[in-house]
């Protein structure tokens, strides 16, 4: 069984702190997106993750090129941190991963609109009819 791996990414996106929470199994990665108020706390986030993680609507997977490396020596590990913390920002597969996720429900909410407008013109429609027929009937 392929191992899953998640990473949570917190940073500020103007006005409120965001955290983009990616899953990563089998060369897929699926992003989900948790809005924060203000500056969340380490116990904050952990807590949120904690309450949150089975109602968080993950987008639908994304290829991505493969595992990620494990790196095992302590400070390596720490330059890799500062090196994510420099770059800022989710990384572009999370990125992808969420746009990917929005197009898909601006789709759905498309198709939704145009099927009640149709449904609302054919009512319209039948109502203009009955009132045609009322009409013409007489009194």
């Amino acid at each position: 069984m392929e191992p899953i791996y998640t990473q949570l990414t917190v940073y500020f996106e103007d006005p409120f702190w965001v955290g983009v929470l990616e899953r990563r199994q089998n060369d897929l990665t699926e992003a989900c997106k948790m809005i924060f108020g203000g500056e969340p706390t380490d116990g904050q986030v952990y807590e949120a993750l904690l309450r949150q993680y089975n109602c968080l609507r993950f987008g639908p997977p994304a290829e991505t090129g493969g595992r990620p490396q494990l790196i095992r020596s302590f400070k390596r590990r720490q330059r890799a941190i500062r090196r994510q913390l420099a770059e800022g920002g989710p990384g572009t597969k999370a990125q992808q991963a969420l746009a990917l996720q929005r197009q898909q429900g601006k789709q759905a909410r498309q198709k939704r609109t145009r099927e009640q407008k149709q449904l609302q013109a054919r009512l319209d429609f039948q109502r203009k009819q009955q009132k045609r027929k009322e009409k013409r009937r007489g009194h």
